[in-house]
């Protein structure tokens, strides 16, 4: 027979561990309720370019029901307003349930931000994943006038 050594106890350290208890379940309220939100752009001297890459955006096609895969690349130049990461981040992610073709996704997307920023320009372009031996990339733009 062996015998069992006693059971050393866990070594304590300064980080948090992560247990079902304290982890975040309310991930899908927070996608569900998600509202895009905007801070005051502080660089007003000078016109710059700011560029999100989004490698995980997700849709359901409205006629098949099977998932669409894209990359959405959203561009703009800010002129007294911009997206705050993690708003931009749950909105995108409202769409990984909605029924919605490719184009309507992207126009969507810049409607929504150009509503809420009012840039100089921007662009959202979405690069989906090949669907059907075909591949699509959507470009949409705004120039204000």
């Amino acid at each position: 027979m062996s015998k069992k050594s006693p059971r050393k106890p866990a070594k304590k350290t300064k980080h948090a561990e992560l247990t079902l208890s304290n982890a975040r379940p309310d991930g899908a309220r927070m996608i569900r309720e998600a509202k895009l939100i905007r801070f005051a752009n502080r660089v007003q001297v000078r016109r710059y370019e700011v560029e999100f890459n989004c490698p995980e955006f997700t849709c359901v096609c409205p006629a098949s029901g099977f998932p669409d895969f894209a990359t959405l690349n959203i561009k703009y130049v800010p002129r007294d307003w911009c997206v705050e990461l993690k708003s931009l981040k749950l909105y995108l992610n409202q769409y990984r349930d909605r029924g919605v073709f490719h184009e309507d996704a992207v126009n969507v997307v810049l409607d929504d931000l150009v509503a809420l920023l009012d840039p100089w320009q921007m662009e959202v372009i979405g690069d989906f994943n090949v669907r059907g031996n075909i591949k699509t990339v959507v470009r949409a733009q705004h120039l204000r006038e």
